[in-house]
C-alpha cells in the first residue's frame, strides 16, 4: 500500500509540530500536509487519508469541521476548550473530538494507525476481490474453451483433410496457390496441435486436484470416524 498522508488543519503551529514529532517514534510515518484553517477550502478527499483538526482561530472551528463531515475520510479534532466537547461531538458524530489535555497526541497516534491498518486491510479486500473476479472470468473462458475443443477439432479435421486431398493433385494449382494450400495445412496442423495442449492440460489439473488431500474440518473428521 502507498504511504498514508495525514493532513493537519490548525493555527498553532505548536500542535502540528507535536504531532509529527510524536508520530516519527513509530515504524510507519505517514506524510504530512500541514494548513492553516483559512488555507483550507474543504474536500479534496482524495489527496489525505486522515485528517486532524486542532487549535484553530475563533470562528473557524464549525466551517473545517462541516468540509471534513461532508466527505468520508477519517478525521480527529483536538480541542483544548472543554466547554465545546459535548456539543461538538453532538453536532459531528462522525467525527471524534478529543480534548486538548494529557497524552492527546499519544490518542490521536494510535487512533492514526489503527484507521490505517483498517484501510489497508480493505485495500487488501479490494484486490482479493478483483483478483478473484478475473479468475472467474478466466475460469468462465477456459470452461467455454475446453467445452468447445471438440467442435473446434472436428473443423480442423475437415479443413487438414480439405487441403491434404488439394495438395494431392500437384497439377491442378498454380505454385502460388499450392504455397498457400500449404500454409492453410501447416496453420491447420499448429491449431490442432494447440488444442491437444487444452486436452492435456485439463487432465494434469484434474490430477493436480485428485492428489490433493481433503482438509475437513476437525467435527467432521471426527464424526467419520465415529
Amino acid at each position: 500500500m502507498d504511504q498514508q498522508t495525514v493532513l493537519i488543519i490548525a493555527d498553532e503551529a505548536e500542535f502540528a509540530r507535536v504531532l509529527m514529532g510524536r508520530w516519527q517514534a513509530e515504524r510507519a510515518v505517514p506524510a504530512f500536509t500541514v494548513v492553516s484553517s483559512d488555507l483550507w477550502k474543504g474536500g479534496g478527499s482524495g489527496a489525505y487519508d486522515l485528517a486532524v483538526v486542532g487549535p484553530v482561530r475563533t470562528g473557524r472551528l464549525a466551517a473545517v469541521l462541516g468540509g471534513l463531515d461532508a466527505t468520508t475520510v477519517p478525521a480527529f479534532c483536538v480541542t483544548g476548550d472543554s466547554g465545546v466537547l459535548t456539543s461538538l461531538r453532538a453536532q459531528y458524530p462522525r467525527i471524534p473530538v478529543l480534548s486538548q489535555q494529557g497524552p492527546w497526541a499519544e490518542t490521536v497516534v494510535l487512533l492514526g494507525m489503527e484507521i490505517f491498518r483498517r484501510l489497508e486491510a480493505q485495500a487488501r479486500l479490494r484486490r482479493s476481490e478483483q483478483a478473484a473476479a478475473v479468475s472467474r472470468r478466466n475460469a468462465v473462458l477456459g470452461r467455454y474453451m475446453l467445452d468447445m475443443r471438440h467442435n473446434l477439432n472436428n473443423c480442423l479435421t475437415s479443413v487438414l483433410g480439405n487441403a491434404e486431398l488439394l495438395l494431392l493433385e500437384p497439377g491442378a494449382f498454380s505454385a502460388s496457390i499450392r504455397d498457400q494450400i500449404s500454409t492453410i495445412h501447416s496453420m491447420a496442423l499448429r491449431l490442432h496441435e494447440i488444442m491437444q495442449r487444452f486436452s492435456s492440460l485439463e487432465l494434469e489439473l484434474q490430477a493436480e486436484q485428485e492428489s490433493q488431500p481433503e482438509t475437513n474440518p476437525p467435527s467432521q473428521a471426527l464424526a467419520s470416524q465415529l
